[in-house]
């Protein structure tokens, strides 16, 4: 019997790879950089399955030059921005994506940023380096308490709920925000919900975890900024462009916010000569909130399953277009 052909736009852990090397006729795209859209095209050509990164553009064209075989784009991350989720449907093409198992450790970055933010780390090491550490002094690079602080999280999902667990051993309060309003309740967390307005004035740190959609981009822009306090510390684990970048730092330079601390950016990645790399009160690192080797490889056995039920005739673990599975022309037996 004929294996199913599967494109995996970059390699990603071999523990992952070879139940889906086993079953499937698979092509890894090996350079370091993901392929350009193109070459994205004539890869997929004929493919039943593609597992994704969020870097490729996975839209109704490149699912037509595919094919009508095409059955399951499986995404290698939670977000799924980068994929027309309708033109798939339309197509009766399942999107599967891998949700939870990065909860943690994205999590565990945000409140790591949070912390080098809050009493600049980053600036300290890199004075040590420079030579400049003569003495001991009070003033030196003063920053701010993290313990009993407050804290606003903007989208209360599953990362979001995660960090607020993590504020509570520091003794911090949390505000949050949602888009569609949720009451959550986490055991020893002392959450409050409250509007955007309330949140962005409050918070001594604002730590964001909403999924970027036509509703969220530039969610935090000059109007937002200029809500903050001026010692505030933005942190941005979700998607670069629900924060307006020159906004950002505008605010960062005139001294309206305090600090910004970010593993996601807009563009992505950023620039070596973007002006926010300029400023001291910024910390850039490159998208890494889920990379730690169990995280990935978790990622990795998550895509790989989503993608072999489809082709095997099952329902995903999970599905970023559930609609599909309900179409009666997109029943398969």
């Amino acid at each position: 019997m004929k294996k199913p052909r599967v494109f995996v736009s970059r390699r990603i852990p071999e523990a992952s790879l070879r139940p889906l090397m086993q079953e499937c006729d698979v092509e890894i795209w090996e350079d370091e950089l993901p392929p350009p859209y193109e070459k994205l095209l004539e890869k997929v050509e004929g493919k039943d399955g593609i597992i994704s990164l969020l870097t490729d553009r996975i839209d109704a064209h490149l699912m037509d030059v595919a094919g009508p075989q095409l059955k399951v784009i499986s995404q290698y991350a939670v977000g799924v921005d980068n994929i027309d989720l309708k033109a798939a449907t339309d197509r009766c093409i399942v999107v599967g994506h891998t949700p939870g198992v990065l909860t943690e450790s994205t999590a565990d970055l945000a409140f790591g940023l949070l912390m080098a933010a809050a009493r600049r780390i980053v600036e300290g090491a890199e004075y040590v380096k420079a030579g400049k550490w003569r003495t001991w002094h009070p003033l030196l690079l003063l920053g701010n308490d993290v313990h009993g602080a407050t804290l606003g999280i903007v989208g209360m999902g599953r990362i979001g709920q995660a960090v607020a667990r993590r504020a509570a051993g520091f003794g911090m309060k949390v505000l949050y925000y949602n888009r569609t309003p949720k009451r959550v309740e986490i055991p020893n967390v002392d959450a409050r919900q409250v509007d955007l307005e309330t949140l962005l004035r409050e918070s001594d740190f604002v730590s964001i975890h909403t999924p970027l959609t036509e509703e969220t981009r530039h969610m935090i822009g000059r109007r937002e900024l200029a809500m903050m306090k001026p010692t505030a510390v933005l942190v941005n684990t979700a998607r670069g462009a629900v924060v307006d970048t020159d906004a950002l730092y505008e605010a960062l330079k005139d001294g309206r916010i305090g600090y910004a601390a970010l593993d996601v950016t807009d563009p992505e990645p950023l620039p070596s000569d973007h002006p926010l790399l300029t400023l001291p009160n910024v910390v850039v690192v490159p998208h890494i909130g889920s990379a730690s080797t169990t995280a990935r490889t978790r990622m990795g056995d998550l895509a790989v399953a989503n993608l072999l039920a489809v082709l095997n005739g099952k329902r995903p673990p999970h599905v970023a277009n559930p609609d599909v599975l309900e179409r009666p022309e997109c029943r398969r037996a």
